[in-house]
């Protein structure tokens, strides 16, 4: 308990003021541990007999819930963050191969003209080869 005394002037008595830095009744206990704040920054129990005091604590762990309340919606919009990276990455990856696919795709399906001429012309040859062969054993 801190006592102090004091005279505010010669023709008026002494005023008497006494506080305690331990005694916190009217302020609730579970506003006292905050463990997302440093120990530096933990609020500070008030001294009940001063109104400012009190005032002060509690607008002192309104500010501490309010960190801890960010601090929270922080780390979801990170978590969201990296959730969201890691899908970015997964489309680059899959669009990376539907071009390659679609690249693919293109190749085979020019190759596939390319062998269905050669096909036909040679189909067309055999034809004439077969005929002229027949005329030649009819001739003979």
């Amino acid at each position: 308990m801190i006592t102090s005394t004091r005279r505010v002037s010669p023709d008026r008595p002494e005023v008497r003021i006494a506080f305690s830095l331990e005694e916190t009744s009217g302020v609730e206990d579970v506003e006292r541990s905050f463990p997302d704040l440093e120990q530096r920054l933990q609020p500070v129990p008030p001294c009940r007999s001063l109104r400012e005091s009190v005032h002060v604590y509690k607008e002192h762990c309104r500010m501490a819930r309010e960190f801890h309340q960010v601090k929270h919606e922080v780390a979801v919009l990170e978590d969201r963050r990296r959730q969201l990276l890691a899908e970015l990455v997964e489309d680059e990856k899959v669009a990376m191969e539907i071009a390659r696919l679609e690249e693919e795709f293109r190749h085979l399906t020019e190759e596939n003209r390319t062998l269905v001429t050669v096909h036909n012309e040679r189909a067309q040859q055999l034809e004439r080869l077969c005929l002229s062969d027949q005329l030649r054993r009819d001739s003979s």
